[in-house]
C-alpha cells in the first residue's frame, strides 16, 4: 500500500494505528438468514434475563468429533520468559462427542460422551437429563437447529415427555447457546493443551474437568437486551445489502416434487 501511494510504510502504519484500523487481525461471523430470527431471539434473550420460575433452563448441545491427540514428543514445561510448548505434529488415536447441558442459573454441567451423534445417542442423554432433575420441574432446553435435535424420533420422545419445552435459537446463531462459551472452556483448558494416548484417556480428562468445574461453577450472566441485538444485526445487513444485495434475505427452502 505504501509503494502505491509512494509514501514511506510509517506513515500507512500511522494512518492505520490514528483510525483504529487492523487489516492484520480477521473474525469469522455469519449473519443469520433465518425467517424467524427475531421471533427465536426474543424468545432465547427472555428466558435468559427472566428465568421462569419452578424451571430449569439448560443450554444444550454436543461437541462434535473431539480429537484425541497424542504429541509425538512430550511438551516442555513452562518457564521464565517462555511459554509452555508442545510439537507440531501427532498421533491420531479417534475421536469423541461431548453431549452437555449447562445450567443457566447455577453453571453447572451435566454431560456424557458417545462414540457418535446421532439422534439415538441424543434421545439417551435426554432420558439421563430427565432422571438427574426433580420429576415436577419442568426443563427448558435451549439448542440450534441441528437435524439430530428434529429427528421424528426425538420429536416424539419430546411429546411424551411433557416436562420439556424447547426453545430453538436462530440458525448460525451459535452466539446464543451459552453452552458454546463453556465448550471454549473445555477446548482451552482440558483438550486442546492436553496429550492423549487413547479415547478413554481423553474421555476421563474431560470427565475430570466437569467435575471440578461442578465443583466451584461459574454461571455465564447474559446481560445483552434484545433491543441492542437487533440494532447491530440491522446496521450489519445493511451493510451486507449494499456490498451484495440479496445476500441477507432468508433462503427459500426447495419444493419436493410430487
Amino acid at each position: 500500500m505504501a509503494k502505491e501511494q509512494g509514501v514511506h510504510p510509517s506513515t500507512v502504519a500511522r494512518i492505520w494505528q490514528e483510525h483504529e484500523l487492523k487489516p492484520h487481525r480477521q473474525k469469522n461471523f455469519k449473519l443469520s438468514r433465518d425467517g424467524k430470527f427475531v421471533q427465536k431471539l426474543l424468545d432465547v434473550v427472555g428466558i435468559y434475563l427472566n428465568p421462569p420460575q419452578h424451571a430449569v433452563v439448560l443450554c444444550v448441545d454436543e461437541k462434535s468429533q473431539i480429537q484425541v491427540l497424542d504429541r509425538t514428543q512430550p511438551g516442555l514445561p513452562l518457564k521464565k520468559g517462555r511459554c509452555g510448548t508442545w510439537t507440531h505434529d501427532y498421533v491420531r488415536h479417534g475421536t469423541t462427542t461431548l453431549f452437555a447441558a449447562l445450567n443457566v442459573v447455577s453453571g453447572k454441567v451435566s454431560a456424557q460422551c458417545y462414540p457418535r451423534h446421532r439422534h439415538q445417542e441424543f434421545i439417551k442423554f435426554l432420558r439421563r437429563l430427565d432422571t438427574e432433575f426433580e420429576p415436577d420441574v419442568e426443563l427448558h432446553l435451549i439448542m440450534d437447529n441441528y437435524g439430530t435435535h428434529k429427528h421424528e424420533k426425538v420429536r416424539r420422545f419430546l411429546e411424551r415427555h411433557r416436562r420439556f419445552k424447547v426453545h430453538y435459537i436462530p440458525t448460525s446463531s451459535s452466539w446464543l447457546n451459552l453452552v458454546e462459551r463453556w465448550f471454549g472452556e473445555l477446548s482451552g483448558k482440558a483438550v486442546r493443551r492436553g496429550s492423549f494416548a487413547s479415547v478413554p484417556d481423553l474421555i476421563q480428562a474431560i470427565l475430570d474437568f466437569i467435575a471440578q468445574w461442578n465443583a466451584a461453577p461459574t454461571p455465564f450472566v447474559w446481560t445483552a437486551k434484545a433491543e441492542d441485538i437487533l440494532v447491530k444485526v440491522e446496521r450489519c445487513r445493511q451493510r451486507l445489502e449494499e456490498i451484495s444485495p440479496g445476500c441477507t434475505k432468508p433462503k427459500k427452502r426447495l419444493k419436493k416434487a410430487a
